[in-house]
C-alpha cells in the first residue's frame, strides 16, 4: 500500500515552500501526502505584503472527521505554525494519530539568520520545545537549534574555526537528544572547508552516529529549501531509506534547483527553481 503522511503546514500561493513544497516532493518520491493547513497566506511572509487566514480554529474539524474516516498514518510532519494554540491543536491531532508504526518529524519554524520570524513568541517557543521533545526528527536551522537549546546563535556565527563551530553545534544537538528527538538534522549550516571553499551544510545527530553532508555555498539563500529538505526527509524515512543516504540526496537535489535559481536571477523571496528537478527524487533514478 502507498505510504501516507500527514503535513500540517501552511498554504502560500506564492514562494514555493510550506505545503507547495510537501506535496509536490513528497508525492514525488511515491509517498501520499495528505494536508492540514495551518494557514492559507497569498504569499509567504517574508513578501513585503502579504493575507494571511489564520485556520487554528478549523484544524480540529480535520482531526475529527480524519478520525471518524479511521485514517491511518506511516508519518506525522509539522511546519510552519501562526501561534502556540495551533501546537497544541497539532498535539491533539498527535495524540488521535500517533502510533507504534508512526514517526513524527517536526520542522521548528521560528526563524532564521538569527532573526526570529514575526509570529514568535516566548509562549511559542515554549509549546514548540515540547513539540520537539516528543519527535523522533527535527530539522532545526542554526537560529531554531539555539532557540531550542537557549544558546546564543551570535557567539556563535562568530566562531571562524569550522572544527569549533560544528563541535558546538554537535554537543548542543546531542543534548537535545536524551529525553527528546532520536534524530536531530541541523540545516543550512555555513563554513569554510580545508581548502578555504564556503559550504553549506546539513549535520546529522543522533546518540551514536554523525553525518555531514554540504555543498559550495553559491552565495545566495532562498525562501522554502528548508521546507523542501524536509519534504524530502520525511518522504524517505517513510520509504525506509536511510537518514544519511536521504541527506545526501536532498542535498544534491537542493543544489542543482540553488543553482538554476542564480543563474535565473529568482527573486529570494520566490523561492527556488525545484520542479525540474522533482526527478531526482523519484524511485528508479539511482538513488535509491
Amino acid at each position: 500500500m502507498t505510504k501516507k503522511i500527514a503535513v500540517i503546514n501552511d498554504l502560500s500561493g506564492f514562494g514555493r515552500c510550506s505545503l507547495t513544497a510537501a506535496i509536490s516532493v513528497i508525492s514525488s518520491m511515491g509517498v501520499q501526502a495528505c494536508p492540514l493547513p495551518t494557514a492559507i497566506l497569498t504569499a509567504q511572509t517574508g513578501y513585503p505584503s502579504y493575507y494571511l487566514d489564520d485556520y487554528t480554529d478549523k484544524m480540529e474539524y480535520y482531526r475529527q472527521e480524519w478520525e471518524k474516516m479511521q485514517q491511518t498514518f506511516d508519518g506525522i510532519y509539522t511546519g510552519f505554525v501562526a501561534g502556540e494554540k495551533q501546537i497544541r491543536q497539532i498535539f491533539r491531532f498527535i495524540d488521535t494519530f500517533d502510533t507504534a508504526d508512526t514517526f513524527l518529524l517536526v520542522d521548528p519554524v521560528m526563524g532564521d539568520d538569527g532573526i526570529k520570524y514575526d509570529m514568535f513568541t516566548q509562549g511559542l517557543l515554549n509549546q514548540m520545545k515540547r513539540l520537539a521533545k516528543k519527535a523522533d526528527i527535527i530539522t532545526p536551522n542554526l537560529t531554531e537549534l539555539c532557540l531550542l537549546t537557549d544558546a546564543d546563535f551570535h557567539a556563535l556565527k562568530k566562531l571562524t574555526d569550522t572544527e569549533k563551530l560544528l563541535g558546538n553545534i554537535h554537543r548542543l544537538a546531542l543534548d537535545f537528544c536524551p529525553d527528546g528527538p532520536k534524530h536531530i538534522i541541523v540545516t543550512g549550516i555555513r563554513f569554510t572547508d580545508e581548502a578555504g571553499i564556503l559550504q553549506m551544510g546539513n549535520l546529522y545527530v543522533s546518540e551514536n552516529k554523525t553525518f555531514l553532508s554540504s555543498f559550495p555555498y553559491i552565495g545566495q539563500s532562498y525562501s522554502g529549501t528548508g521546507d523542501l529538505f524536509a519534504s524530502c526527509l520525511a518522504a524517505g524515512i517513510a520509504n525506509n531509506q536511510s537518514i544519511p543516504e536521504i541527506i545526501q540526496m536532498s542535498g544534491q537535489f537542493l543544489e542543482a534547483a540553488i543553482a538554476d535559481s542564480v543563474k535565473e536571477h529568482v527573486p529570494r523571496n520566490d523561492g527556488v527553481n525545484y520542479e525540474k528537478y522533482l526527478h531526482m527524487l523519484q524511485l528508479g533514478t539511482g538513488f535509491f
